[in-house]
């Protein structure tokens, strides 16, 4: 007796095959257009999500998840004066790299803080010396640029400690005194995009009327090197209202109130790491410590502004 059920069968099992295939080869065609390595840490929409759900003890310890590994950089290089590259030891994928600049007649050493603290945070972060300890602004930012330079050139340099580490679209500056101005000086270029000036020194505020990229202003009260009134406030002003910025001022600083180390590691280490991993990883877990706690309840903050949300 002939089977009258098998010949839908066999249409039932070959299209079932075909559905199977088709959905395969969308799902390869998809990721050949939109790779997603699958060791990068990042969820759908979210940008370049990386570490443990964050909390204010968990910025404000004297370290993040990540332990690190640095390699000196000869002061033979071209461009700056020689460095430190800091580089987390047990994450993978790539990460945003970061320059870190000090100030006049100052080293590598007074800025060294930033290094590993914004490293063990998921971050590949340079911090350097110089040419000379009396360059002005104008020079600052054109070594930054040269430092962030031979870090990209790294990223695809055998032999380096972070060869394919770097995300080169995502850049970012830290610069204190006449290093912070220098760092206004890239933030208008259109090629970082998080800025963090610390205690800014320059000349003039006009030119940070082009400022792109968004700024972290970190003044100190007390200053008299970069007072607050003729310095980190007007450029703080002139930064276009469209460009995510902020500017917190701290209770009773010095002119090295943001370079760390000191009594401020934990106003520097809520808003410096929270600031670069919102605007370098798009990590949108982090705008809670920037957007809504009322920042002068904080004893060590004497005046905070921003233009929230970001």
């Amino acid at each position: 007796m002939k089977n009258t059920n098998s010949r839908p069968a066999r249409l039932s099992k070959t299209l079932s095959t075909f559905l199977t295939a088709s959905a395969l080869m969308l799902s390869a065609t998809a990721m050949a257009a939109n790779p997603v390595p699958p060791d990068e840490p990042r969820e759908p929409g979210s940008g370049f999500e990386r570490g443990p759900d964050p909390s204010v003890s968990f910025l404000e310890a004297a370290t993040g998840p990540y332990s690190v590994d640095t390699e000196r950089v000869s002061s033979f290089v071209s461009g700056f004066g020689g460095g430190t590259i800091h580089y987390p030891e047990d994450t993978t994928g790539t990460m945003a790299a970061i320059v870190v600049i000090p100030g006049y007649v100052s080293a590598e050493s007074s800025i060294e803080w930033w290094g590993p603290k914004l490293a063990s945070h998921g971050f590949v972060v340079m911090t350097i010396d110089t040419n000379s300890g009396f360059d002005q602004p104008p020079s600052r930012a054109d070594q930054i640029n040269a430092a962030l330079d031979y870090l990209v050139d790294e990223n695809t340099s055998s032999g380096s400690p972070v060869q394919g580490m770097i995300d080169t679209d995502r850049l970012g500056v830290v610069g204190w005194s006449m290093g912070g101005g220098g760092t206004l000086r890239v933030a208008t270029e259109g090629r970082i995009s998080a800025a963090i000036p610390l205690a800014p020194w320059d000349t003039s505020s006009l030119r940070f009327r082009n400022v792109e990229a968004p700024t972290l202003i970190i003044a100190c009260e007390s200053d008299i090197i970069a007072p607050v009134g003729s310095h980190a406030s007007p450029f703080y002003n002139r930064i276009p209202d469209d460009v995510d910025k902020a500017f917190v001022e701290i209770d009773g600083g010095s002119h090295y109130c943001g370079n760390g180390g000191g009594f401020n590691n934990d106003v520097l280490s809520r808003f410096g790491v929270s600031w670069m991993k919102l605007h370098l990883d798009n990590d949108e877990r982090y705008q809670q410590f920037l957007c809504g706690p009322d920042h002068e309840d904080d004893n060590d903050i004497s005046e905070y502004r921003g233009n929230c949300p970001y």
